[in-house]
């Protein structure tokens, strides 16, 4: 049997939305993975790991717009696309990853994510993290 393709996922640590999101995927894949000396799937805070992003030519402000990772061929992965690549390797995901990656509701599920909900939080996040860098400085 061969492991699964390691996925490092790169977010928004200081989006209280984006946070939220990840920490419960860590929840499940540490749970679901215990046993194991390594998990699928890894997690860098973009506040935290720019490097990742600097190997891929990606400024800081790109990088907030919307969730990004990387596979284990180094390959960058974006938006719905992510959600899928980690719904594929969590248990309760899987027929969701099914359905957003079938090919009649990808590009909805993209436009969805891309044209609405990422935008929206992405205006969210960078409003609350100048309020945050205008107390500290």
């Amino acid at each position: 049997m061969t492991d699964p393709v390691t996925l490092t996922v790169c977010y928004n640590g200081a989006c209280p939305v984006c946070r939220a999101e990840m920490e419960h995927y860590q929840r499940i894949a540490n749970r679901h993975f215990a046993d194991k000396q390594t998990l699928p799937l890894g997690w860098n805070d973009i506040n935290t790991a720019p490097e990742l992003f600097r190997r891929h030519n990606i400024d800081f402000d790109t990088a907030m717009r919307r969730l990004h990772a990387v596979d284990a061929h180094g390959n960058l992965i974006r938006g719905i696309d992510v959600f899928v690549a980690i719904w594929r390797v969590l248990p309760r995901y899987r027929c969701a990853a099914a359905l957003v990656a079938f090919p009649l509701v990808r590009p909805l599920a993209w436009l969805l994510y891309e044209g609405v909900v990422a935008p929206l939080v992405y205006r969210w996040s960078r409003r609350r993290w100048r309020r945050l860098q205008a107390r500290a400085g």
